[in-house]
């Protein structure tokens, strides 16, 4: 009869610890632990190597600010951020507008903040550059040439420079996707193509510097600005979202937001977003900013979906 006692107080114990235990372990598991980090992704917009050195400095910082533990990647295509939202691959992304307002009708991705460009701009616009040399003075030139885009979901080197050359019936020959804006810069200078699209961004009201997509590439190449123009430019779209997946907690976003408001207002702050971005702030933004954008794509009579098939 002890035996028996004994066995089935050992047989209660362990029933009763096998059922606890994932709940005490989950105290180490939870959202933001060093178990189980938040992760973050940032859009592959320039140099991977850039915007890799940015994100360890801007993970150190919210780790330092929140007590939250963080993991950082910069995927290989602007889509890889989107599907990551219906895979359970990231939590928060710094992405393109375009990206954005995919994610949200996909998988309800939701906007908290917006970068800002300099003199305080909140907008900013696609551009369309030719070389100087390659004879091609208006749109309409355009037709049957060489043409170099960034990435189909990249907002300013894609959408709105196709609904800009569809809308004037523009009927390009060969279209290559170079993956980032410098590249696209680049394949214009080398006259690789004869045309490409980037993003637009005007010069520094205060000093005339110029801070569109050429700027990126005038270390290695110093005339760039000489011999790459600027043809035309799209419509004005809202700037780039900081983005958090459907259900995050609120308020572990809210302690995100705050120490991203805090990040931006220091020296090392403002630097690390100027080099990864060339932004030099962030503002608080909503879903309702980027009804602009989806706006000026049913104007064109595109579908959010279908634009990125239409390769």
């Amino acid at each position: 009869m002890r035996y028996v006692l004994v066995y089935g107080t050992l047989t209660v114990g362990a029933i009763i610890w096998l059922t606890i235990r994932p709940l005490w372990s989950g105290r180490d598991a939870s959202l933001g632990s060093a178990s189980r980090p938040i992760q973050l992704m940032l859009t592959p917009s320039v140099e991977n190597q850039k915007v890799t050195t940015s994100a360890d400095s801007l993970v150190s910082f919210l780790h330092r600010a929140t007590g939250l533990y963080f993991t950082a990647a910069v995927p290989s295509s602007y889509i890889v951020v989107v599907e990551s939202f219906g895979s359970g691959g990231v939590d928060m992304a710094i992405t393109n507008t375009f990206s954005y307002v995919l994610a949200h009708e996909k998988y309800g991705a939701e906007a908290a903040m917006m970068v800002v460009r300099r003199g305080g701009e909140t907008h900013y616009r696609g551009q369309i550059i030719t070389h100087v040399e390659s004879g091609i003075s208006r749109l309409e030139d355009l037709n049957g040439k060489r043409f170099a885009y960034v990435d189909a979901a990249s907002t300013s080197g894609y959408i709105l420079p196709k609904a800009l050359l569809e809308s004037t019936g523009i009927k390009l020959g060969q279209v290559l996707f170079a993956g980032r804006h410098d590249n696209v810069v680049t394949m214009v200078y080398q006259r690789q193509v004869d045309a490409g699209a980037t993003y637009y961004s005007p010069p520094d009201p205060h000093t005339g510097e110029v801070l569109d997509a050429r700027a990126r590439v005038r270390a290695q190449y110093p005339d760039v600005l000489e011999k790459v123009r600027i043809l035309a430019l799209t419509e004005p779209i809202p700037n780039d979202p900081i983005i958090f997946r459907r259900g995050f907690p609120a308020e572990l976003r809210d302690t995100i937001v705050r120490a991203l408001m805090q990040f931006q207002r220091t020296p090392t702050g403002r630097q690390i977003l100027y080099d990864a971005y060339s932004i030099e702030g962030l503002a608080p933004a909503t879903d309702r900013d980027y009804d602009q954008l989806r706006t000026l794509i049913r104007n064109f009579g595109g579908d959010l979906k279908a634009l990125l098939q239409r390769r």
